[in-house]
């Protein structure tokens, strides 16, 4: 008989994990690893399978201090030789920063594959146990090896560094608005289409806690920007309007966190498109990017406030996080 790859399945909890429950009067998740396997036929002909229970987390209880934890627990069993790759279940309301956040800290060749489910194992089309297979598929494959790590639902298979929620109910919510899955799995196989588009990893060390993530909004004045940098947040990004504007009072205060030497990260609100530095009318994004505010590219704001966390708990100054930013911009400059 030929060896089996070992993979790692890493236990988080979520939706995958959830069942409904009379007494709590709903869905919670309460299913361990070992459970969610014992109804998956066949999955122990995939591969040789390590659980490792974390927890039964719902997605908005897991926060950056965990994903310490999981990328932790992660990188070990990389570093085993033996081990192929990892699988990780999380609840998909956070499972884009999760996975994001491996991507940023986790170093390894080896594939990382974070799943989830959109239905429930007490319903009868439950999804997990078709991204489990799927998963393990990934995972225990050659030619998943250098991609860095990837999120696969409903057969899709999307860069962490691009994949977002993206529909409340549907079972391929995950999915990458501006460049699509970069490969698929059709009737058990491996079809790979592209590569990532970029991928930067850090050594995290000390998370800060306190980045915030704000919003624009029609009319929005300086209030929630000035109570940030009184909170001595090392860090903020902003969702601006379209290609990256935003009003005349949010602007200078924008200038005065940069001028306090806070890493201001900006991306837009929009769920499509790069941001740019066009207009140049108060408040707009040239005078932003005049005056040290940090252009995000493509990326949306979740996203962009896990790789600030990270590169801040690098100790990257402001000016190294410029460049991990705009990339696109530095490669252009040969830096």
């Amino acid at each position: 008989m030929p060896t089996l790859p070992k993979v790692v399945i890493v236990f988080t909890g979520g939706t995958i994990a959830s069942k409904l429950d009379k007494e709590w009067g709903g869905i919670v998740p309460s299913l361990s690893g070992g459970e969610i396997l014992a109804r998956i036929p066949g999955i122990s002909q995939m591969a040789e399978i390590v659980v490792h229970e974390y927890g039964t987390f719902p997605g908005p209880h897991i926060t950056p201090d965990r994903m310490v934890e999981i990328s932790s627990i992660v990188q070990s069993y990389l570093d085993d030789e033996s081990v192929s790759g990892v699988v990780v279940t999380h609840g998909t309301d956070t499972l884009e920063e999760t996975a994001f956040f491996l991507d940023c800290s986790v170093m390894s060749d080896k594939p990382v594959i974070i799943i989830g489910a959109m239905r429930n194992s007490s319903e009868l089309d439950w999804d997990g146990p078709r991204n489990m297979r799927d998963a393990v598929t990934v995972a225990s494959h050659p030619s998943s090896a250098r991609l860095g790590v990837l999120v696969c639902l409903g057969g899709e298979i999307t860069a962490a560094s691009e994949a977002s929620k993206t529909d409340t109910e549907d079972i391929s919510t995950f999915t990458s608005l501006n460049f699509g899955p970069i490969g698929r799995i059709t009737n058990g196989h491996l079809i790979f289409h592209r590569k990532p588009l970029h991928r930067e990893t850090f050594r995290v060390g000390q998370i800060p806690g306190f980045v915030p993530l704000l919003k624009c909004f029609a009319g929005m004045d300086d209030t929630i920007i000035n109570h940030c940098i009184e909170r001595d947040c090392p860090g903020m990004v902003i969702e601006a309007f379209g290609a990256g504007n935003v009003t005349p009072s949010v602007f200078y205060a924008l200038k005065r966190a940069v001028e306090l030497g806070i890493a201001v990260v900006l991306v837009s609100r929009c769920p499509i498109g790069r941001i740019e530095h066009l207009y140049a009318y108060e408040g707009a994004g040239k005078h932003l990017h005049e005056a040290g505010v940090i252009f995000a590219d493509y990326m949306n704001g979740q996203k962009a406030r896990i790789k600030l966390l990270c590169a801040l708990g690098a100790g990257c100054s402001v000016e190294q996080i410029r460049t991990s930013f705009e990339w696109i911009d530095a490669s252009e400059r040969g830096l």
